[in-house]
C-alpha cells in the first residue's frame, strides 16, 4: 500500500513540474490560445511563453505531424490520427487507416479536411473530419514518386505543397480540387527536407538536414533566401504563427524548439555599394543583402568596435546573384558593431547600429 501511494505521489509531483521536450519531431501553433505544441513521444507538451516553460497537454501522445483546425489539435500517434479538444484537452477523434506504412506530415484546409503524408508508402491521404465521431478518408495521391514529408495547404492558390526526403529533394504540389500533382522545384539543392509552412505574404519556409538550415521561397518558388538561425540540429517539422510572425522549428537532433521572430524586420534598405543591412538601426532580426558575381562560400561575423568576435553565423555556399539572409539568434545588446562579410578569401566590413 505504501509503495502504491509513493508511486501516485511521484506521478503527481512529475505532472506538476516543468517539462523538458524529448524525442521531438513536430511543432504546431495554436491560433486560438496563441501557444505552441510539440510532440513528445508518449505525451504532448505546450508552451505559452516561447519555450521558457513547457507543460503537459491532456493525456494523449504524439510522435509526428500536428495540425490545429478549429478547436481541435490533430496529431499522428503511432500511425493513428487522433484529435484533441483545445479547451478540455480530451480526445475527440481517432482514425486508423488500414495499410499505412509511416504517417509523417500533416496539413489542413482550415475547414474540414486534413492531408497526411505516408513517408513509407509514398502516398498522401485526405481525411474529412467534419464528423469527429465518424471521420472518413481517401487516397489523394497513390504514388508521389518521391518520399513525402511535411505538407502545408496554400488556399490562396488552391494547392497543397509538400517537401520530400532524399538528396536534392524536389518540392511538389497538388491541386485541392482534383489532386493533380505538379513539381514546383525539381532539384532544390537541399537534402532531406522535413518541414514546410507559409506566412500570410505567400512566402514558404522549408527545413532541411543538408545543409542544416531554413530556406525561404517566394510564392512561385522562383527565388529563395536563407534564414540564418543558430543551434539548428536535424530541423524537422516547422510551424509559422501568422499572428506574431514567428517561425517555430522542432530540432529533432537536440530536442530543442527554436523560435524566430520576423515582425520587427524593416522594409527600408540602407544603401551600400556591395552589401547592406537593414533596418538601421538593426534589431533582433535584421536582414543582410548582398550580390555575388559568381558562386561563393559566404560567412557572416559580428565584431565589437575594437574588433573582437561577438557572434559568428554559419557559412553557406551561395549561387551567383542577389542574396538576402535574415540575421536572427544573435542576442546583441544595444550599441555599435562591425558586421563582416567573408566571401571565400575576401573580407568586407561596415559599421552597424543595434537597437
Amino acid at each position: 500500500m505504501r509503495l502504491i501511494l509513493s508511486l501516485i505521489l511521484i506521478s503527481i509531483f512529475q505532472l506538476g513540474m516543468a517539462q523538458v521536450p524529448s524525442n521531438i519531431e513536430a511543432v504546431e501553433h495554436d491560433p486560438v490560445y496563441n501557444r505552441f505544441f510539440v510532440t513528445n513521444g508518449n505525451n504532448i507538451l505546450v508552451t505559452s511563453n516561447g519555450g521558457v516553460n513547457w507543460d503537459v497537454f491532456g493525456s494523449g501522445g504524439a510522435n509526428y505531424g500536428m495540425e490545429v483546425m478549429g478547436n481541435t489539435l490533430f496529431v499522428i500517434a503511432n500511425n493513428i490520427v487522433r484529435g484533441y479538444d483545445l479547451t478540455s484537452e480530451t480526445q475527440v477523434m481517432s482514425l486508423s487507416i488500414p495499410g499505412v506504412s509511416f504517417l509523417n506530415g500533416m496539413g489542413s484546409d482550415g475547414s474540414n479536411k486534413l492531408f497526411v503524408s505516408d513517408f513509407g508508402a509514398n502516398r498522401i491521404y485526405a481525411i474529412d473530419v467534419t464528423d469527429l465521431d465518424n471521420p472518413t478518408y481517401e487516397t489523394a495521391i497513390s504514388n508521389t514518386v518521391s518520399t513525402p514529408n511535411g505538407i502545408t495547404i496554400d488556399l490562396a492558390n488552391n494547392r497543397g505543397v509538400f517537401v520530400n526526403w532524399g538528396t536534392n529533394s524536389p518540392i511538389k504540389a497538388f491541386d485541392l480540387t482534383d489532386y493533380a500533382m505538379t513539381t514546383l522545384v525539381a532539384n532544390s539543392g537541399l537534402g532531406n527536407c522535413d518541414g514546410i509552412d507559409h506566412d500570410e505574404n505567400g512566402n514558404f519556409y522549408v527545413s532541411s538536414w543538408s545543409p542544416t538550415r531554413i530556406t525561404r521561397f517566394s510564392e512561385d518558388f522562383a527565388t529563395s533566401e536563407i534564414v540564418t538561425a543558430v543551434g539548428l540540429s536535424s530541423p524537422a517539422d516547422i510551424s509559422y504563427a501568422i499572428a506574431t510572425d514567428t517561425l517555430a522549428i522542432a530540432n529533432s537532433g537536440s530536442d530543442v524548439v527554436t523560435f524566430i521572430g520576423f515582425s520587427q524586420v524593416g522594409i527600408e534598405e540602407e544603401s551600400a555599394h556591395f552589401f547592406s543591412v537593414y533596418p538601421s538601426p538593426m534589431n533582433a532580426n535584421g536582414t543582410l543583402k548582398f550580390s555575388l558575381d559568381k558562386a561563393a562560400t559566404v560567412g557572416v561575423n559580428i565584431l565589437s568596435i575594437d574588433g573582437k568576435l561577438v557572434h559568428a553565423f554559419p557559412s553557406y555556399n551561395y549561387p551567383a546573384g542577389q542574396q538576402r539572409v535574415i540575421l536572427s539568434g544573435h542576442n546583441l545588446s544595444t550599441g555599435n558593431y562591425i558586421i563582416q562579410l567573408v566571401v571565400d578569401n575576401d573580407s568586407f566590413s561596415r559599421l552597424i547600429q543595434v537597437d
